[in-house]
């Protein structure tokens, strides 16, 4: 018996407690410094090769609509909610304007996770309104930021741009 406690402590697979609404707790991602420009081209080839894939053609990152997503990101923090309307009652199209991007801005997707970039754009290839913002075959700009909070918490934005 003192034998079978003893391997059931070594349990390679160590079992987590669900948390209060029956799921598995959130595994926190950590965005460490120095790899901001890493998450940034993971997420670029990602979901250039998507785009590829369904006929649309590459984007490229751009840094005036990556400054416009950082702003949300760390907006939206700030509120503690996700979504499209900045503190001060702008949109996506106001933030956009406000950072001197000279196309057109064609969406916005958004999310609060623990999850990774790469997760993050998987959940958003899983819904319909956010997918086509991602494949619209008009965009040839796309920016990209985050805010992580203490507790790990990450306010993603996206921004697709032509």
């Amino acid at each position: 018996m003192i034998v079978a406690f003893g391997l059931a402590a070594c349990d390679p697979y160590p079992q987590t407690a669900p948390g209060p609404d029956g799921l598995a707790p959130p595994k926190v991602t950590r965005i460490r410094k120095g790899q901001e420009s890493k998450v940034q081209f993971r997420m670029l080839d990602s979901l250039n090769s998507l785009r590829s894939a369904s006929g649309a053609g590459p984007v490229q990152l751009e840094s005036k609509l990556t400054a416009a997503a950082a702003t949300h990101s760390r907006d939206m923090a700030n509120q503690g909610r996700p979504w499209h309307f900045g503190s001060d009652g702008s949109s996506p199209i106001d933030r956009v304007a406000r950072t001197g991007y000279p196309g057109t801005m064609l969406g916005e997707v958004i999310s609060e996770t623990y999850e990774t970039e790469l997760e993050t754009l998987a959940a958003w290839m899983d819904q319909k309104d956010t997918r086509q913002i991602l494949m619209d075959p008009q965009a040839i700009n796309m920016g990209f930021s985050w805010y992580q909070q203490r507790n790990g918490k990450i306010w993603w934005t996206l921004l697709m741009g032509n």
